[in-house]
């Protein structure tokens, strides 16, 4: 296979990239023509952000082709669209090395310890010697989990916050809501934490799917729904690892989520967002940290 790789005024990356892909290109990426240069710029900002800079300098598009594609017809396309289109010495071809990309991604992600007590492991590890079995067994809780579409494969610092919550506080059979579920890890540790019936809300419906795909895999019982589908009532136990803004805003349902005496965990959060986050939930139940890592905390509080 081959990629065509051609330099692009900013102003034109998307029409370019969608005409790239009508004419027949597999993919198109859009990269920074200065990369790996003193001129790179990074187009991130901190999690509920703006990023400072919004647009490249210089824009470099990358069409994979597939064999036997002749990438003078998918430069011909471009003709027109904003002027003529690229010649010799703004484009070139590159070969792309034949690879078991399935094997290769998978070799990224191996199992994760979150603690003594939870390892998330995706199938391909699942016979490795020396690992627990899948469920909950002498203490130790294995979670099977592949990476997919839905946000959660255990490796970020906010969700190792709320599967250690979780481990610390639930006694055994307490009903448990994870708001914004993702991929369903939280829900799914919960349950086999020893929790009673558990839901998994999520505004996704393709993470809706993917919490009762996973809650299958490991042979627990998740009721999963989009918000809308969720029926009225509370739960003992309340689990949000979201963002700071949306926390904020839902601060009054998920509050009145909370059965009495029970408990609310927030994560998400940076370090310095905890107290504003603490002062929006304040009117309905006080939150504290209960723990940071790599500059992200879990809040935690109890309905009186």
């Amino acid at each position: 296979m081959r990629e065509l790789v051609l330099n692009c005024p900013e102003s034109q990356a998307e029409a370019w990239s969608d005409t790239l892909l009508e004419a027949g290109a597999l993919s198109v990426s859009v990269e920074d023509a200065d990369g790996d240069t003193e001129h790179e710029q990074a187009l991130f900002g901190e999690p509920g952000t703006e990023p400072e800079v919004l647009a490249w300098r210089r824009n470099r598009l990358v069409a994979l082709l597939a064999d036997g594609d002749d990438p003078a017809q998918l430069l011909a396309a471009l003709d027109g669209l904003a002027g003529p289109a690229p010649v010799a010495g703004d484009w070139f071809l590159r070969d792309v090395p034949d690879a078991d990309w399935v094997r290769l991604t998978q070799s990224q992600f191996g199992p994760i310890v979150v603690s003594e007590r939870i390892w998330i492991v995706p199938s391909w590890h699942r016979d490795d010697a020396g690992l627990p079995s899948v469920g909950a067994r002498d203490g130790i809780v294995r979670i099977e989990l592949d990476p997919g579409l839905a946000f959660g494969t255990g490796s970020h610092p906010t969700t190792h916050l709320c599967l250690e919550w979780l481990a610390a506080h639930l006694q055994g059979g307490e009903t448990v809501l994870d708001y914004g579920c993702g991929s369903g890890i939280l829900a799914i540790a919960a349950r086999l934490l020893g929790a009673g019936p558990t839901r998994g809300v999520d505004i996704d419906e393709q993470a809706v799917l993917a919490t009762a795909r996973n809650a299958d895999t490991n042979h627990v019982d998740v009721a999963a729904c989009l918000p809308d589908d969720l029926p009225a009532g509370t739960s003992q136990v309340v689990v949000a690892n979201i963002l700071s803004n949306p926390l904020k805003l839902l601060a009054p349902m998920l509050a009145a989520r909370v059965a009495p005496g029970g408990w609310l965990a927030l994560s998400g959060v940076l370090e310095r967002q905890a107290d504003e986050v603490c002062q929006a939930y304040a009117p309905h139940l006080p939150l504290r940290v209960w723990a940071a890592r790599d500059g992200w905390v879990c809040l935690a509080g109890r309905r009186a």
